[in-house]
């Protein structure tokens, strides 16, 4: 195999996030209904209890915590800079209105560069654990040196990786 300075692991795309929760059904309640995963299924040979979830073309697996109550006690404030997943949409509004109609508290923040706008709406999920909504396409990605600006789409991501084109799929 070549070697690849840019992809030296040779990684090909995100494949899941691993979440420890204090209750997995309140979890795959909130990654289903809110955020549209499906459920799908799990290896049978593990010997904890847990969950996994599929969509957007990457996995969420939920693992319920072994103490519950010795979890940190979730977060109340809700701070962009925190760690967290992020997720492009179709229409911010359409994700404030439905965010507002679930009674879901969320942030509401606007970024801008060079006169372009990017706005992004953070909550947190039944563990604080902090989602990200974006409309982040509308911001370039502008390489440090070297290469030309482009949007963060997965084709132009693609080309600025030279890597095999990227499958995009939706539920």
């Amino acid at each position: 195999m070549e070697e690849d300075m840019a992809n030296p692991l040779h990684l090909s795309s995100l494949n899941h996030i691993s979440l420890v929760c204090k209750s997995v059904e309140r979890s795959i309640d909130f990654y289903r209904n809110v955020l549209g995963f499906a459920p799908v299924r799990r290896p049978g040979s593990f010997n904890f209890d847990g969950a996994w979830l599929f969509g957007y073309g990457i996995g969420v697996h939920l693992l319920q915590s072994e103490d519950p109550n010795k979890m940190p006690t979730k977060k109340t404030e809700i701070n962009p800079k925190d760690s967290h997943i992020s997720f492009q949409c179709e229409s911010m509004a359409t994700v404030e209105k439905k965010l507002v109609e679930m009674e879901i508290e969320y942030v509401r923040q606007r970024v801008e560069e060079a006169g372009i706008y990017m706005d992004q709406l953070f909550f947190h999920d039944p563990d604080g654990f902090m989602i990200e909504i974006c409309n982040c396409n509308n911001l370039p990605i502008v390489p440090l040196a070297g290469e030309t600006a482009r949007s963060c789409s997965p084709v132009n991501l693609q080309k600025m990786q030279n890597q095999q084109p990227i499958q995009v799929v939706r539920p």
